[in-house]
């Protein structure tokens, strides 16, 4: 009898084109990889060229076997190195990639020696990869790179509409009170506020863009024929249990950091996903520091503050008097550049290190970090968690502010800052953090969640196993 020839799993890729969902997205993606997939990995243009501006030509080559491409994201050019205006992006994304992401499939299938793409691994808010699967015909993957609570609460939206309670009458929600007003309907979330709820609600205006995109977005998962989350169960089992009886094939599978260490590497390990290029100095830096004894800071890839926020949090580490490694982007100032104060650099050129990106998920295993001033942005916390340190919380937009909740009120292991930041706060935070007995309990309790990640993603964990199931029962093609 002739034996029917099985085409190699062919997966293409496609993050939504802004730093915190390229890294985690190449995280799986080069699992995936190390499983014996074969990779088409799909940048937009502005971020390819960033990539080999940060990482160089040589390191974009790909292999064989993980092809890099990349599609137009419908904005005028630039050679700005900082994320592009999200309202924009998203919108163009929408309106503009179906038509040449259709037509890059077409070109990738009709070429001879690759395997024909057998799945669409698309981000959460890339729902425009659904729309060039149905008409492919080819099924399409939902990866959610936010919190469990911060995509549960991004389902909600439509309903907080539907009551009335977004948008807002006029600009006085932001200090009447309103944002205050408690949210008790949502099921899995006890506690939540409109505060904590995603910042996207925060609008007067009912065409608003990005109310509106993540409406449509978090709503079109249920089109995928599976979604996967880059968390483990025993974090978030309330908002995971509200997640699976709403999306049936549902499959978390974190924390990826992790995970990939369960796996031999592959040649695909050496593809580097920062759009900033990484300052070297850091590690070599952090290695004569006492253990926990550096306060590690990074506002993530999108955070912007004022000028007068970046000299309150510079005095109020300077004041601390703790050793700290700070991330500062060009972009960080809006309008401006980054530009500290001389004489804050002279107070603590012996004990400060100032850098424009860095690697943070090895910088947060570095054992002489003991806090994370942090955005909250998904990556930061559950590389935070995975490294057992514990966060001062600055949330900027998003989900970041469901994210700080949590880690404040579930998780035992976050103080959060006002947003109108002084240096008073900042430096009481940090000496609390890392000398009281307060900031003692939440070392101690990250610790816990550390070791209960490492459980969940070795052989026989809760991530471990749903990975497996999603490589076998979904991701695999059905043989006849």
């Amino acid at each position: 009898m002739e034996t029917k020839h099985i085409e190699r799993p062919h997966l293409i890729c496609v993050p939504f084109p802004a730093q915190g969902h390229v890294t985690p997205m190449l995280k799986l993606a080069k699992l995936l990889h190390a499983r014996g997939f074969f990779i088409t990995f799909v940048n937009t243009e502005f971020n390819h060229n960033r990539l080999l501006r940060s990482r160089g030509p040589d390191s974009l080559k790909g292999l064989d076997d993980f092809r890099l491409e990349t599609i137009p994201e419908g904005l005028p050019p630039s050679d700005r190195d900082a994320t592009q205006d999200v309202p924009a992006l998203c919108k163009s994304t929408s309106m503009n990639c179906t038509l040449p992401f259709r037509d890059l499939i077409v070109r990738i299938n009709s070429t001879v020696g690759v395997p024909k793409i057998s799945c669409i691994l698309s981000d959460g808010i890339t729902s425009f990869t659904l729309d060039a699967g149905e008409e492919l015909g080819i099924p399409v993957v939902v990866f959610w790179t936010a919190s469990a609570c911060g995509f549960l609460a991004y389902l909600h939206y439509h309903q907080l509409v539907d009551r009335k309670i977004i948008p807002f009458k006029d600009e006085n929600f932001l200090t009447n009170g309103s944002l205050d007003m408690p949210i008790d309907w949502i099921r899995g979330m006890n506690g939540i506020r409109l505060r904590d709820i995603p910042s996207f609600i925060r609008t007067t205006d009912p065409d608003d863009i990005m109310l509106n995109f993540f409406i449509r977005e978090a709503e079109s998962a249920s089109k995928a024929v599976a979604v996967i989350m880059n968390t483990f169960d025993d974090l978030e089992h309330q908002s995971l249990n509200e997640l699976k009886a709403m999306l049936p094939r549902f499959y978390t599978i974190g924390p990826l950091n992790n995970l990939s260490n369960q796996f031999p590497k592959s040649g695909s390990d050496s593809l580097g996903s920062n759009l900033w290029k990484e300052d070297s100095k850091c590690l070599e830096w952090l290695e004569n520091k006492a253990p926990k004894s550096v306060v590690f800071v990074n506002f993530g890839s999108i955070t912007v503050m004022t000028e007068r926020q970046l000299k309150e949090f510079a005095w109020g580490l300077a004041n601390s008097h703790h050793p700290f490694l700070w991330v500062v982007r060009p972009d960080l100032v809006m309008g401006d550049s980054a530009m500290l104060p001389p004489d804050f650099m002279k107070a603590t050129e012996e004990r400060g290190l100032l850098a424009n990106w860095c690697a943070q998920e090895k910088l947060l295993q570095h054992p002489s970090i003991g806090v994370f001033l942090t955005h909250c942005g998904w990556n930061s916390t559950i590389e935070s968690i995975c490294g057992g340190v514990p966060v001062i919380c600055w949330p900027f937009f998003a989900e970041q502010q469901t994210n700080c909740l949590y880690a404040c009120t579930k998780w035992g292991i976050g103080m959060e800052i006002d947003n109108n930041v002084k240096r008073e706060e900042v430096e009481g935070l940090v000496r609390e953090m890392m000398e009281g007995d307060q900031g003692m309990g939440m070392r101690s309790k990250a610790m816990e969640w550390k070791d209960l990640a490492e459980i969940a993603t070795k052989p026989g964990g809760s991530s471990y196993k749903k990975f497996e199931d999603l490589v076998n029962q979904v991701l695999c093609p059905k043989t006849q």
